[in-house]
Formats: C-alpha cells, structure tokens, sequence
C-alpha cells in the first residue's frame, strides 16, 4: 500500500471509539522520517512479511467448525486464576525482580524499584464492540483498580488483544505514563491521554523512566484497528534495564534473525516474556510457534540462561491449535534444552531468582494432547557444561 486517505469527517464521526485515530501532523512527519518507513507502510525485519491468512475464507470456515477439532480449542473446565491480592504486591520483591503475568501478553513487571505494566488488556473481549469477538476465557485476577500505582505502561502494538479501549481509559485517569511505539500515542491521545505523558518510540530508541532505560526493539508483526490498514502504526518488541535486572517483552512478532541482535546490545536478560500462541501454519510470518519462542530466547540469550516466561495464550482463543498446546509445547521444548521455564497460572507472582512455578496446570482443564514436540537444537557455540550448570541451578 503506497497511499492513504483519511475517512472523511462524517464517516470518521460514525466509526466506533475503539478504532483509536490516525496519526497526522508532526507525528505522521516524524513516522515519514523513520527508516523503518518506506512506500508509505512500515516494513518487517527480514522483509516482506505475510500478514493475512494463506487459506481462503472459506477453508478458514471450515477449520473454525470442525466438530473433531473445535472441542480441543478451549477448557474443558474453569481456567484456575490466582486471586492476587494487594498483599501479594505491596510486599517489594526480595530479589528486586517479580513477574505477574495476569492472563495473555499483559505482564507486572517490578523491577528495581518501578512498576512495568505490559499490554494491559482487561477488558472482556479482544475487538472493536462490546457484543462480539474473542471473548476471555478466565477473568483477570484482580480489578485494575486494585494494582496500585504503575510507573509507566508499555504497549507492543495497537492490535485490540494488546491496546485495550477500556483498560487505556481506566490508565488515563491516573498519572503513569506510557512508552509506546511509532504512532500509537495517537490513538492514546484521543482517548484522553495528555501528550505529555507520552513517550513515542521508533525501534532502537530509547527512553529513561524512574531509572530504568525502556528501548523499541524490532518485531515482524503488522499493525490496524480500523476497517482499512494504513500500517502507519509501528509494532515493537521491548528491553527493560535497570540497574541490576533486564527483561524483554516480545509483543507479536514471527521469528526472524534479529533477535541476536537484539539479545547482543540489550542482554542477556534476567528474563524474558515471548509471545507462543495463536500461531498457525496459515500465518507462519507473523506469530512464531512455541518452538520458535524458545529458539527466540535462546538467540537473546546466547543459549540457555535467564527464564523464559511464555505469553499470548490460554485467555483469548485466536487461533486454530488446541487451547493447552501452547503449555504443553513449551514445557517439552524447555526440558529438552535445558531452559528454565516459568508456567504461573494467571495471577501467580513470581521472581525468577526465586523458586519458579512449574506445574502445567492447565491439564487439569483441558483434553489430554499427545505428541512429538519439535524443540530447537542447540548451536554449537553452547557447551555441555554450560547445560549442565543451568541444571545446577
């Protein structure tokens, strides 16, 4: 897509308040200068990347309501959510670094002394309307209200599952600021965000807040609230440093060879939060498969090393594979590599210095899979007493 027109007055008065606003003025200027930006679209690390379904609708259709595999693609039961509690929070982390990952990509991250929240998503679905499209699977472990003050929240893209109307809304009455990528404090500012509580990043800049240095680093993703896709809008992954602690959120993103990059000038990480469902042969491009994640945080990392903390499953059904798949996939490939694998029911605080929790509780609610699961080969730089001191520990 080379152009854009904007919707017309009237049409733009009739469209619904979750599709956010363009970016115009200065800020579409500064989207034109970034280097990212060419042919009037952001472009994708490792180029051109698929961003709509190989199947056609119709094939789509049908694998949506096949009734031999539809069964597998949500709980069977209640998905268990602990009941986080102001108790659980206030109480600083002894480590000096906790993770809460409240259900999807939405993460708690207290890190030296600040409060990170990631893609807070608390509304009940994923989508433009109140009435229709992905609805949660389990509640959100506690009332944003009762999260106490956040220092500043980081959003990955403006996809609905990741920037949430209701959830910015609620943000925008207190006074934590957001760090967000390339024209997305657009949308923020018409929700009723003041410009200054913005900070706008194009990937590799970065931003100091309360002590911790927030860094745009790339992602091979897409971007689009409205009825048109004018990719005007950047997608971003995330290191968060502080004095002591480092962590990377991956927001949506397929795998690509950058995250060796990105791992080179920003880690290695105490921990990372990578994006491993709602993934699908038909869209190979832009989400990356558990195997995938694992092998993502691997690159950061240089091997194993840190914890991983797999996000974006189990509280929106957005794709075809089975609900628990992600889970199961992951567990898999982490034992066999060797990588410390975090796996907390929605809600569970923990600090991957600490003791991490392990257990797949999500086969108590879900039909049992089995399976060969793919894991990544080691690369040769990794030794074997590498592996073995990540045993130890």
């Amino acid at each position: 897509m080379a152009g854009f027109r904007s919707l017309s007055p009237g049409l733009r008065a009739l469209q619904p308040e979750a599709f956010g606003a363009d970016p115009s003025g200065e800020r579409m200027a500064r989207i034109r200068r970034s280097p990212h930006f060419a042919n009037g679209v952001f472009q994708n690390p490792g180029g051109e990347a698929r961003t709509r379904p190989s199947a056609s609708p119709l094939d789509l259709a049908k694998a949506f309501f096949d009734k031999d595999t539809r069964p597998r693609r949500a709980p069977t039961g209640t998905v268990p959510v602990h009941p986080t509690t102001l108790a659980d929070l206030a109480r600083p982390p002894a480590t000096g670094l906790r993770l809460t990952w409240m259900g999807h990509s939405s993460v708690l991250a207290e890190i030296d002394g600040q409060r990170v929240l990631f893609d807070p998503v608390w509304g009940e679905r994923c989508s433009p309307f109140p009435f229709a499209g992905p609805k949660r699977l389990h509640p959100a472990p506690l009332p944003l209200a009762a999260l106490g003050p956040v220092d500043v929240v980081v959003i990955s893209h403006d996809h609905y599952d990741h920037l949430d109307l209701p959830t910015v809304k609620a943000l925008a009455g207190t006074d934590t600021l957001f760090a967000v990528p390339l024209g997305v404090g657009a949308h923020l500012e018409h929700w009723g965000v003041s410009a200054d509580r913005l900070r706008e990043l194009d990937w590799h800049e970065a931003t100091r807040i309360g002590g911790l240095t927030l860094t745009a680093t790339p992602a091979r993703h897409f971007c689009g609230r409205g009825l048109r896709n004018s990719q005007h809008t950047l997608w971003a992954s995330w290191s968060v440093a502080g004095d002591e602690h480092r962590i990377f959120h991956s927001g949506d993103t397929g795998y690509f060879d950058g995250f060796q990059d990105i791992g080179a000038e920003h880690g290695p990480f105490d921990a990372t939060m990578i994006q491993i469902g709602a993934y699908s042969d038909m869209w190979p491009d832009i989400h990356m498969t558990p195997e995938e994640g694992l092998r993502a945080h691997l690159d950061l990392q240089g091997g194993p090393g840190g914890v991983f903390l797999p996000i974006h499953w189990g509280t929106f059904n957005l794709a075809l594979h089975p609900w628990a798949e992600p889970g199961e996939w992951t567990l898999a490939a982490a034992g066999a590599v060797g990588q410390a694998v975090a796996v907390p029911v929605p809600g569970q605080p923990f600090e991957p210095a600490g003791d991490l929790p392990t257990r797949p509780w999500w086969r108590d609610v879900s039909l049992p899979l089995d399976r060969e699961w793919p894991a990544p080969e080691i690369t040769p730089e990794v030794s074997r007493d590498d592996l073995d001191l990540v045993g130890e520990g």
